[in-house]
């Protein structure tokens, strides 16, 4: 009679993303996985910075295979969860160098980096880590709104509002190679739109998204990003709040759960290198709707990795 192997509940053990080992440093993983928790920098709702507790709690519902991709990425793929990355409340500027300091550590060791945000200011930080190792990166960027504005605050050049202007400016980013999508919702005037346009991005509303459909979106990003190593930057709020209504600058019409998942999907076989999902605020987040959508878009971009691993070897 054969034993039964004991594999712990969702509701029990402790909570690493999907049940991934808990390690100090990022010597042979394949990928590490931190959180970010910080969300200082918001115009609206503060919660963000307990997004990445959330997204690794209800990580533990991902019973491991991909059925949609036909794979098991924590099998293919040896992955740790790192804990979070250091940061400063009250000081946005402390916080970046910090968690740049800590994404640089990792990316040093060869894992490729997923974070779990926090504000959306923190892709900046990491952005400028990822560009040290890559050179200027191309960027797929999934959002509600461009998030390219100088200045949300008088005199301040760091906020959620800010971190893709600050990285067309440092070079960061190749802007002929920067996809936005999913961009909707009033503003203050066209010129908020207009000037992300006029920084080089190419921005697919959400509008445009609808008229022209998934296939031709993801069309236009591969023709755009080509073989470049690229980043992918998801702020949860490009999903409508009826499906993710944990966040902090909610906008209404945005992509379903399903369309969402199929857009990650549809990046299979790029030259990505980094990701990072942010802006869950569970404070606002009834049922653990948005916390649970989040895992598994974290889950179907690890498996985006475990296919070109498989191919590859």
């Amino acid at each position: 009679m054969t034993t039964p192997v004991f594999a712990a509940q969702p509701y029990s053990g402790i909570a690493s993303f999907g049940r991934v080992p808990i390690a100090r440093s990022a010597e042979g993983y394949d990928v590490s996985i931190v959180g970010v928790p910080y969300d200082g920098s918001v115009s609206y709702r503060s919660g963000a910075r307990f997004g990445p507790r959330a997204i690794r709690e209800q990580s533990l519902l991902l019973w491991g295979y991909n059925n949609a991709q036909k794979i098991a990425p924590f099998k293919v793929l040896k992955v740790a969860d790192l804990g979070d990355l250091d940061v400063i409340p009250p000081d946005i500027v402390a916080t970046h160098h910090e968690i740049e300091q800590g994404a640089s550590r990792i990316l040093t060791a060869g894992s490729m980096l997923i974070s779990l945000g926090g504000d959306h200011s923190v892709s900046l930080p990491l952005l400028r880590a990822h560009a040290k190792k890559h050179g200027p990166l191309a960027l797929i960027h999934f959002d509600a709104h461009p998030d390219t504005w100088d200045s949300e605050y008088p005199g301040q050049r760091y906020s959620h509002g800010t971190p893709f202007r600050r990285a067309i400016e440092e070079s960061l980013i190749d802007p002929s190679a920067y996809v936005q999508i999913g961009i909707r919702g009033p503003t203050n005037g066209p010129e908020d739109y207009l000037d992300a346009i006029g920084l080089g991005a190419r921005m697919i509303t959400f509008d445009e998204f609808r008229q022209i459909g998934l296939e031709n979106v993801l069309h236009e990003i591969r023709r755009r990003v080509g073989s470049r190593p690229a980043y992918v930057t998801l702020d949860i709020d490009a999903v409508d709040p009826a499906f993710a209504p944990g966040t902090g600058t909610p906008e209404v019409g945005g992509f379903s759960s399903y369309e969402m998942l199929q857009l990650v999907r549809g990046l299979t076989g790029m030259n990505l290198v980094g990701f990072d999902l942010v802006e869950v605020a569970p404070p606002f987040d009834p049922a653990n709707i948005t916390a649970i959508l989040a895992a598994n878009l974290v889950f179907e971009f690890l498996s985006l990795i475990a296919l070109r691993k498989a191919i590859e070897a």
